[in-house]
């Protein structure tokens, strides 16, 4: 083979292997994509709901300034950016939400029922996996907003039965009021009260009156203190 000849069939086959080489190096690896290539799943698993991506969340992100009712305690007005973020992971009305947090807490993260029901959303320590910080609001928020899911789901979207399952476990969201505890009957009396008022666009809920001077005030005073509302 003549050695002109020889010298472009090498250059040939250099340019070759140079391009195939920045192919490689142009293919995602495996660890790229898991560390963000590909849309990130928020819903915790196991719940109903369609997940949501981080790209929606974006979305999400910007709507954290969406207002939730004036009705709500200003314990729970705190909150009201954050509430609109958790809702929005979960396809929720964050009034919705913010009923719950009102009469679980009324915005008191570190609250702990004799149950020992835990923080802002009052979920039981059974929903959280081990070494989960019960406490951390955005950890509260997750668990007990993907059992409100649930309940709803569970209901066909019937917000007073899902109620009911919230307080008193899923058994509950499918009984009749009749077979309801106590507990959960007066539970149900507040919270589809508040909500029925808030989505008849008052600015002030007679059911959440009565609900303060049943005893919700003295839980607003543990959670003023906490948040550091006092005058």
């Amino acid at each position: 083979m003549p050695s002109s000849h020889a010298s472009q069939m090498l250059l040939i086959l250099t340019a070759v292997t140079l391009m195939m080489t920045g192919l490689m190096w142009l293919k995602p690896s495996p660890a790229a994509a898991e560390s963000g290539d590909e849309p990130t799943t928020l819903v915790e698993p196991g719940t109903t709901s369609a997940p949501v991506t981080a790209v929606e969340m974006g979305t999400a992100v910007e709507r954290e300034s969406v207002a939730i009712s004036p009705i709500f305690t200003p314990e729970v007005q705190v909150w009201a950016a954050d509430i609109g973020r958790w809702a929005a992971e979960f396809g929720l009305d964050p009034n919705l939400a913010a009923t719950i947090m009102q009469i679980e807490s009324c915005g008191d993260p570190t609250a702990v029922s004799p149950a020992g029901a835990q923080g802002l959303f009052q979920v039981m320590p059974f929903h959280f996996t081990a070494g989960e910080a019960m406490q951390d609001p955005d950890t509260n928020a997750r668990r007990g907003l993907a059992y409100l899911v649930e309940r709803l789901a569970q209901t066909g979207g019937d917000t007073r039965q899902s109620f009911a399952g919230y307080n008193g476990g899923h058994v509950a969201a499918v009984a009749s009021e009749e077979a309801w505890l106590p507990e959960t009957r007066a539970y149900v009396r507040w919270a589809a009260g508040i909500y029925g008022e808030v989505q008849a666009g008052g600015e002030v809920s007679e059911t959440l009156t009565r609900w303060l001077a049943a005893g919700g005030s003295h839980l607003c005073a543990q959670a003023t203190a906490v948040l550091g509302l006092a005058d």
